[in-house]
């Protein structure tokens, strides 16, 4: 299917303010400084409740197009005009934009919202909302550009805000550490897609989606296979997925709000957007598409192994969140009309997984910021709101029918066992369905340790007592979508999105075992995982870690990814550092210096030898006479033949 898009017109033709409402509120924000710090969190949420009513409006009026003009495309200026190269400072509209934004500022409204109250008491509340509401700008950029350089303008943009919000407390050293673990491992990322959008000009000349995607089948397939690895390198660091998913539960040091942000509605579904905007370049390739859906079946495995063996509250929903991206890579790999089921799973995933983590904040507002669920236990009775509307998430992420995770992820697993090749079927239908499982398990665990049993509390924190209506107002509205997004939008995004995709995406092939076999394996395995947990979990835990066997001792350690990384990249890393730092010094520098001090030194000696008086200037010429004279007679005579 050849790629064109239709220009903007009439009311599309202002969807640059999407861009610019959250980047002005921002600089407005760090302009004024302390001015703004009373009514400055304010202009923050307006900003991004601003884009999502635009937002609204322009996806309404794509709507009212037909299918196959259903694209807006405005070009503002030339950003780039160097030789050969010209990159078009543009945006593009379309209907996997579309949902973007309706996520991005949906969710990120409400999560805006939430922060006013939980950041209340905050001295850097104004900065704070400065810094979110450029994440938002720069995610919007990043989903709305018109071509690879646009995309990557936004990226970075993405990547320097985390990096301001995940250390956003710089002062607490695990913050400050945490923020710099995030932005060196997306560089890699990073460097990774840059190459990738520089072989796209070299091959294709063009970064334009509609030149490069036209342009993919003229490509060998090696090339295509390399570009698609460089991308895949950028969407692993953005998605937290193996092997740079290591920052992505670090990133909990920053404030509840930002974690929030960046697992539900932004940063790490960047990743998702990625591939799924490249569907022709990883559609072309089955190679390609086999690495991408074994990334993603590893990746969903390691989080749920991690994540069961966590006490701390918010990391247990970050493991959550490296896992059921897994998921979205899993079906972004397996192609074809799994694309939008992956789709649909990042938006259901973006309400439940807001509505947990702004949950767990709600829970730590209301136990002295305590994080570990072995401490906390019967909170049901004292935070009413908060109970139930994260009991929505977590039976929404485990999978219960009706709500949205049933109707979201079962489809992955079911596409997983279609898979055309019999043991690819078998292997990453058996992964997905064991991460059921085990998602079921540890969400179970962590639910029931939070909010049943008996009450585990220490001494400073015995008081717990409901959020204030600014932060559970957010997250009534998040638990309504995980209870009704999952079925509306597995009945609609398909069809909408058909013409990113190209495919119609409701048919599959018959797979190695049936859709309702697949359904029930899918039902029985997560009530098995939540029924172990509960009764495993129901009366509480030990206080304290208790010694136990090789693989909860390597998830705990998260499967020692980290000391592999220390060991393999970091030490040698480091020792490579002094090595050229003491090599610059006392050789390059050493060789410079050297010489320099060499002709120095000599022209300090000869300098001696200028006297000014007439007698030392006649005895050398007198010397030099002699000498001249004695060689030539040495030579007469024979001395010197």
């Amino acid at each position: 299917m050849e790629n064109t898009f239709a220009p903007a017109t009439g009311v599309l033709s202002n969807i640059w303010l999407l861009v610019a409402i959250p980047l002005a509120s921002a600089a407005i924000l760090l302009l004024l400084g302390k001015r703004a710090d009373k009514w400055g969190h304010w202009l923050g949420v307006a900003s991004v409740a601003a884009s999502f009513v635009l937002g609204l409006i322009f996806f309404f009026s794509l709507a009212g197009l037909d299918a196959s003009r259903r694209s807006a495309e405005l070009s503002l200026w030339d950003f780039i005009a160097v030789g050969d190269l010209t990159v078009d400072f543009g945006l593009l509209f379309d209907p996997l934009a579309g949902v973007f934004v309706l996520l991005i500022t949906g969710v990120g409204s409400l999560i805006h919202l939430y922060a006013v109250g939980y950041m209340e008491h905050d001295p850097g509340r104004r900065r704070f909302f400065a810094y979110f509401n450029l994440f938002v700008s720069a995610m919007l950029l990043l989903v709305l550009g018109n071509n690879y350089v646009m995309l990557y303008f936004g990226w970075e943009g993405v990547g320097l805000a985390s990096y301001l919000l995940i250390s956003f407390w710089y002062t607490k050293p695990s913050a400050a550490t945490a923020g710099k673990k995030a932005f060196l491992m997306n560089r890699v990322g990073d460097a990774g897609l840059a190459i990738g959008i520089f072989l796209m000009f070299t091959e294709l000349g063009s970064t334009q989606y509609d030149d490069v995607f036209n342009g993919v089948d003229s490509l060998a397939a090696g090339t295509i296979l390399i570009m698609g690895i460089l991308l895949l390198l950028g969407a692993c660091g953005k998605s937290g997925q193996f092997p740079l998913q290591a920052w992505l539960p670090d990133a909990m040091e920053g404030p509840t709000p930002v974690s929030a942000l960046i697992h539900a509605a932004t940063m790490v579904t960047a990743g998702v957007y990625l591939i799924a905007r490249s569907n022709p370049i990883f559609s072309a390739n089955t190679t390609l598409q086999l690495v991408v859906v074994s990334i993603g079946a590893l990746t969903l495995l390691m989080g749920c192994l991690i994540g069961a063996a966590k006490d701390d509250i918010k990391r247990v929903l970050a493991w959550s969140t490296v896992s059921q991206i897994g998921y979205m890579f899993l079906g972004v790999g397996l192609g074809g009309g799994a694309y939008a089921l992956a789709i649909i799973h990042l938006l259901a995933h973006g309400f439940f997984k807001a509505n947990m983590f702004l949950g767990a904040g709600s829970v730590m507002h209301g136990m002295h910021d305590q994080v570990d669920i072995r401490r906390f236990g019967g909170l049901w009775k004292h935070m009413r709101i908060t109970y139930f509307t994260f009991a929505t998430g977590w039976l929404a992420i485990i999978g219960i029918p009706p709500l949205s995770g049933f109707f979201s992820k079962e489809p992955i697993i079911a596409a997983a066992f279609e898979r055309e090749v019999v043991w690819e079927a078998w292997v990453f239908g058996m992964a997905a369905l064991i991460g059921a499982g085990l998602t079921a398990f540890y969400m179970t665990r962590l639910f029931v340790l939070t909010f049943h049993g008996p009450a585990r509390w220490t001494e400073d924190n015995q008081h717990p007592h409901e959020s204030p209506a600014i932060m559970t107002i957010p997250l009534i509205l998040l638990a309504v979508g995980s209870v009704g997004a999952g079925y509306l939008m597995s009945t609609s995004v398909p069809d909408w999105l058909n013409p990113v995709f190209g495919q119609e995406s409701g048919e599959a092939a018959h797979g190695v075992l049936s859709h309702l076999v697949i359904t029930i394996l899918s039902l029985l395995v997560t009530v098995l995982g939540a029924g172990l947990a509960w009764a495993l979990f129901r009366r509480g835990t030990a206080l304290e870690p208790q010694p136990a066997g090789v693989l909860v001792t390597a998830a705990r350690r998260n499967l020692y990814t980290d000391a592999f990384n220390e060991a393999v990249f970091e030490r040698p890393g480091i020792y490579l550092t002094r090595a050229l730092v003491f090599l610059d010094n006392k050789g390059i520098d050493g060789v410079v210096n050297g010489i320099a001090a060499a002709i120095g030194g000599g022209s300090g000696r000869l300098r001696r030898l200028q006297t000014g008086f007439v007698r030392s200037y006649a005895l050398s010429m007198l010397t030099g006479a002699m000498l001249v004279v004695g060689a030539f007679l040495a030579i007469q005579l024979g001395w010197l033949a």
